[in-house]
């Protein structure tokens, strides 16, 4: 589904991605971890065209993301930034419709998405004419994810989705999320610096370092096959969250 082939990128004099080659199998889930400043918002940002790689190509669907089919591409990807991202002054129903309101759909059209959609989400109906600011932390959540899959997407992309909530929430919404991936079985990458909820939700995990790929694979390769002695410092960096029964 998404290809990167010898990808590069700077922010002046610093190098946050350095020759990266990657595919992303389409309907499987991809988890990117690493710690920060590592590269991987910078990579997901590229998935989604965001930004442009100063060298390599990036492909999605065996197509490159460049400007004359971004906007076109980009409407088969659902992307969900870091806290939501939500628009404070728009409801959770002007949110999550935003989009499709954009692109004239009408409101036969939106409608039975939307009820699908807080239906998967376990969003409460009454809470659509609320605004952000009078949800909770979760709520909020699933008022992003919902706005990333309004167009039904063939791509999800997520950028720490679960990072800024409290332990109880975040535990549930990684059981809903893992649900919620295998009911739709979509392309998914997300971000997170947890490797046990990398593992949890993940098919794959790739764990990157200064810019690279230092290793790809499921968290058993990674456990009992290291490519390099970074990997079992960060594993062991995180054992304690891998034994507190998240997955």
């Amino acid at each position: 589904m998404f290809a990167l082939d010898q990808v590069c990128k700077r922010y002046g004099q610093a190098t946050a991605l350095d020759g990266i080659t990657l595919t992303f199998e389409r309907g499987r889930t991809t988890a990117l971890i690493g710690p920060s400043g590592c590269g991987k918002s910078t990579l997901l940002r590229l998935l989604i065209g965001l930004l442009t790689p100063d060298a390599g190509s990036v492909r999605f669907d065996a197509q490159p993301l460049e400007a004359a089919s971004l906007r076109r591409l980009r409407q088969r990807m659902g992307y969900v930034i870091q806290q939501g991202g939500l628009f404070p002054h728009l409801t959770a129903r002007q949110n999550v419709t935003l989009m499709a309101r954009h692109l004239g759909w009408s409101q036969a059209r939106i409608a039975p998405r939307l009820a699908d959609l807080t239906a998967l989400t376990h969003f409460p109906a009454d809470g659509l004419d609320r605004f952000p600011s009078e949800l909770s932390g979760g709520q909020n959540q699933r008022v992003a994810l919902m706005r990333a899959l309004m167009l039904d997407p063939e791509a999800l992309l997520l950028d720490e989705p679960l990072g800024a909530l409290d332990p109880m929430i975040r535990y549930e919404l990684q059981e809903e999320l893992k649900q919620i991936f295998a009911t739709l079985g979509k392309t998914v990458v997300l971000v997170t610096h947890d490797l046990a909820e990398a593992a949890f939700l993940a098919h794959a995990i790739v764990l990157m370092r200064a810019g690279r790929v230092v290793q790809a694979g499921c968290l058993t390769d990674l456990m009992t096959a290291p490519a390099e002695p970074f990997v079992e410092q960060f594993i062991r960096a995180q054992r304690s969250h891998l034994t507190e029964g998240v997955f």
